[in-house]
């Protein structure tokens, strides 16, 4: 099936090969370019044909097909032979340069006799001799010639690389990675790193190049002790060629850095990422080169007992690590053996080898902000927690398990939860037998237990119905043992839980507050209704009475509503402290604690937890002492004191390590610390804990929550500069599961695609972040809930296809943008990006964009008047004076100075004269100096412009300013050296 038109001229095939160049490598390019040989087969002229079959030599090339290259490039080569007059210089450039495609093609291929590559060399070198052309480029494919086959290269070497280059030379970038590798290969790792520092540090680059580069350097630069370079190179290196199957070799390297490194598991995920290689990738040498890598990967995974993990691998069927490893050694020893068999040698068996005998070079190394170990992608079978902490001690006798596990849960011990997972494995066995003891009660009892413990996580995660749902089977089963006690509690908690899902869906304070009021009184009545109860029973409906009063003040912050939780919370306290039931007075002191901060009482409420830490301390129990750091920890930062708040919640972290993480909070501890951190200007430490909290979070299932905290961590490690790290978090991220399977909340998804967005943005790759910004407001364009989201991101798209040079899709999505706009304003946002948007037109286009670039800064005018109409202010500089000054800029760029000029007379008008404080001298500053250089050096005024110059630098000194004079100074005196 054809993929376009039929081009029926000349003109619109040149068209739809300029369309299909756009095109990314891969099938729908090559079969595209395929169709255009064919539509190019009809007309009479020659050279529509090979403008075609250049096309399509290149898609196969970088298409990863070299059977194909050479067979196209005959035709080429025919056609210059009969008609060498069509081609132009141009032509003719291209046609010679492709010499080396087809000795790459022809290398790649087992079956082509080493005969048939050394006649090619032959014929590339006779052909540019009688071209008149240098032979340089000739020597270095015989150069590599000699390295592939495993002969001695020095002398083939030496007649390469001491020749000086012509313009049919490979680019600097990929000489340079040949000369390094040339060194690599004999062992000297410090002159290849040397060789190859113009291109790992960017200033040299090509279509392969930095990423072939940075995968071979990623090993010598371990070996050298520069792990945290190889960590950078890693991250943005493998970026460059994910997926593509022109450089499937490189992403052998990279699961190879990963296997070497102690980093299996993100091996395996970036395995799972390249699946497309396994069966895209048409050239032997490129699949012999990915195949090494995998198996050095999946060999690793083995040795350290895991496998049987899902590893991704030819589609078709399912695979471990162990079996894809056992088919890819099969099918690598045999495109070794075809190489060294063509030529003679054992070079690429003895490469493999090497490879593959090679040591971890590091036994651990964080390559990413979310670092996982093999345990932590075992299915089914949940990670231990980061701390170092001994699993509790679980009683091997059932009866005794049982009887411990409610001693523990009545005292709210954190271990008790370990004794409750164990028990729910026995009895889920079908060999379960239940222990013939009184002091045990019957199996249902037991039952029970369980469904109000699993009833109490679901609670602990807001998870109300489900919560609800449980304790309603578990307290019929008390019911049925003749536990009446304990079915009342549990309905009691279902009274709360059912309380809570009224709440949730309420409109209003009055709403939420009267669901919870009601709750409250039910909850007294099944408290004075239920006799027998015992003291911990008791202590724990007063807690619930307690929980609901103080869920009704958090939901109205109502005065009113103050005075009757202190007296829950003190009737707790009392009756706690008469029964000596040390968890519930501590439960009460915090409810206390609490209740003074919604007052808006901090230093009361930090009171508080200072008498609670002081009762903890003495009396225990240890492990409220990590809630009670956190929440002493969270009062300080609201009183503006980091460096206690951080104190408090650095210990409570370290006692939290001696609990399960969940029972104590040592996910909160971790959010809590990185706010702190912030607070106190160390981002870096700040990250740690963001990363380790949604980690930590991600282990217990608290998927939403762990992905909200990643994307914070993956924001801020953007605002840190570390563009890589926040890509390969997001893509991390992004291949989870259950987002690819869209389980997770679409906006949160969309949230982590729009920093990813962002960071690609900064990361310079202008292309795929359009790309996904062009993606993004497609799909928010469906937000009919939140038009002032789709607003920003349609906006920030026009943005990036201005950049791209694509004014006309960048007038359609500020369209989209204004039309959401209209709905949900988003002032400042729109007025920002539609001027930027204008702005770039006219820089990139000139005189030429100027109308289309002054029709978005009138709809940018009207933004402005909708703002000052609605009473808004913007958090900068007024959205009318940057408007003027972007006039200003806009008409300078379209050669209109006069109206340039005005723009700017306008703009520092409307700033006014700045004072000894005033935060807007730079920018006043930056608006006089650009009217200098249109005054002065477009419109020829050097008088006007330096009396307004040196009037500027005068105002300025005087005011203290001497930092915004520097410019000012800079080009008054190029206008005086131009008079």
């Amino acid at each position: 099936m054809p993929t376009a038109p039929h081009p029926q001229n000349t003109d619109e095939l040149y068209q739809a090969l300029q369309e299909n160049q756009r095109r990314p490598y891969g099938r729908t390019r090559t079969v595209t370019a395929e169709e255009l040989v064919d539509a190019a087969e009809q007309f009479a002229q020659p050279l529509p044909l090979i403008r075609t079959l250049l096309e399509l030599q290149e898609a196969y090339t970088y298409g990863s097909e070299p059977r194909k290259s050479p067979v196209v490039f005959a035709r080429l080569l025919t056609l210059f032979d009969e008609q060498p007059d069509v081609f132009d210089e141009s032509l003719r450039h291209l046609l010679f340069w492709r010499f080396k495609w087809v000795s790459n093609a022809l290398r790649a291929l087992p079956e082509i006799p080493l005969t048939s590559l050394r006649q090619w060399l032959t014929e590339m070198r006779d052909r540019y001799e009688r071209a008149g052309l240098g032979l340089q480029p000739y020597y270095g494919e015989a150069y590599q010639l000699a390295a592939h086959v495993g002969e001695d290269t020095a002398l083939a070497y030496e007649l390469w690389a001491a020749r000086t280059r012509t313009r049919l030379s490979d680019c600097e970038a990929c000489e340079i990675c040949r000369r390094a590798r040339h060194h690599l290969t004999a062992g000297d790792d410090e002159r290849a790193l040397r060789v190859w520092e113009p291109v790992l540090a960017g200033q040299e680059s090509c279509q392969e190049e930095p990423a072939r580069s940075l995968s071979y350097a990623l090993l010598p630069l371990l070996r050298t002790g520069r792990a945290d370079r190889a960590r950078e190179l890693h991250l943005s290196g493998y970026r460059g060629c994910r997926r593509n199957p022109s450089m499937s070799g490189e992403v052998g390297r990279h699961l190879e850095f990963c296997a070497l490194t102690g980093n299996e598991a993100r091996g395996l995920e970036l395995l799972a990422e390249n699946r497309n290689l396994f069966d895209e990738v048409d050239s032997p040498l490129d699949q012999l080169d990915f195949l090494t890598g995998v198996e050095v990967l999946l060999q690793r995974v083995e040795l350290l007992g895991h496998g049987e993990l899902p590893a991704a691998g030819y589609a078709g069927r399912t695979w471990t690590a162990a079996r894809l490893r056992a088919e890819v050694r099969s099918r690598a020893d045999d495109l070794a053996a075809r190489f060294d068999a063509r030529n003679a040698t054992t070079a690429h068996t003895d490469r493999r080898r090497d490879r593959l005998d090679r040591a971890p070079l590091l036994d651990t190394l964080e390559l990413t902000l979310r670092t996982r170990s093999l345990d932590d992608v075992t299915p089914a079978a949940p990670a231990a927690p980061a701390a170092a902490r001994p699993a509790p001690a679980v009683p091997e006798s059932l009866t005794e398990l049982i009887l411990r596990a409610r001693t523990l849960d009545e005292q709210g011990h954190p271990d008790a939860r370990a004794c409750w997972t164990r028990l729910r494995t026995l009895v889920a066995a079908r060999d379960y037998t239940h222990p013939d003891d009184p002091a045990v009660g019957p199996v249902a009892r037991l039952r029970a237990d369980l469904l109000a413990e699993e009833a109490n996580r679901a609670h602990e995660k807001d998870r109300f119905t489900e919560a609800a749902a449980l304790n309603e089977e578990a307290a019929a089963l008390y019911d049925d043992v003749g536990a009446p006690g304990d079915a009342a509690l549990t309905r009691a908690r279902v009274l709360l839980a059912n309380a809570e899902i009224l709440a949730e869906g309420a409109v209003g304070p009055e709403a939420r507050a009267a669901a919870l009021t009601d709750a409250h009184a039910a909850l007294v009545r099944t408290h004075e209704e239920t006799p027998g109860l015992t003291p911990h029973q008791e202590a724990r409906l007063l807690r619930l009475r307690a929980t609901a009063l103080a869920l009704r003040l958090q939901a109205t912050r109502s005065q009113e509503h103050l005075a009757p939780v202190f007296a829950e919370a003190d009737l707790l306290r009392e009756f706690a402290a008469r029964h000596d039931i040390a968890g519930q007075i501590s439960g009460a002191h915090m409810l206390r604690a609490t209740t003074h901060a919604l007052s808006g009482d901090l230093p009361a409420a930090v009171a508080e937890a200072d008498a609670l830490m002081d009762r903890l301390t003495a009396q225990g129990p240890a492990w409220h002492l990590p809630r009670t750091l956190g929440l002493r920890g969270r009062l300080r930062l609201l009183l503006q004191d980091a460096q206690a708040a951080y104190t408090d919640l650095a210990e409570g972290l370290r006692l939290a390590a001696d609990w399960p993480a969940e029972a104590v909070g040592t996910t909160r501890l971790h959010t809590d610390l990185a706010e702190a951190c912030m607070h106190l200007g160390r981002p870096e430490e700040a990250l740690r804990h963001l990363t380790r909290a949604a980690e930590l979070d991600l282990r217990h299932g608290n998927r939403t929550d762990a992905y909200c905290t990643y994307s914070n961590a993956a924001q801020l490690s953007l605002d840190l500069g570390r563009v890589e790290d926040c890509i390969a978090l997001l893509d991390s991220l992004l291949a989870e599961p259950d987002v690819a399977a869209g389980e997770l909340d679409d906006r949160l998804v969309a949230q982590l695609r729009l920093t990813r967005a962002r960071a690609l943005h900064t990361g310079e790759d202008l292309k795929a972040a359009t790309a996904e910004f062009v993606a993004l407001a497609a799909e928010s364009a469906g937000w009919d809930d939140d038009r002032g989201s789709h607003a920003m991101i349609a906006a920030e798209t026009a943005v990036l296809l201005a950049e791209s040079g694509e004014f006309g899709r960048a007038r359609e999505a500020a369209d989209q943008a204004l039309a959401a706009h209209a709905e949900d304003p988003r002032y400042e946002y729109l007025s920002n990006s539609l001027r930027e948007v204008a702005r770039l037109q006219a820089q990139q286009q000139g005189a030429a964009g100027l109308h289309d670039a002054l029709a978005v800064l009138a709809d940018a005018g009207r933004v402005a008047d909708e703002a000052r109409a609605a009473g808004y202010e913007a958090h900068g500089r007024s959205l009318d004076t940057a408007l003027a000054y972007e006039h200003g800029r806009v008409n300078a760029f379209a050669g209109a100075y006069e109206d340039a000029l005005a723009a700017l007379d306008k703009a520092l008008g409307l700033l006014g004269e700045p004072g000894q404080d005033d935060d807007r001298a730079g920018e006043w500053a930056e608006c006089v100096r650009l009217a200098g250089v249109v005054e002065g050096l477009s419109l020829e005024r050097p008088a006007a412009a330096l009396a307004r110059l040196d009037a500027a630098v005068v105002r300025l000194t005087a005011l203290g300013h001497t930092e915004e004079t520097a410019e000012l100074t800079s080009l008054a005196a190029r206008l005086r050296d131009e008079e």
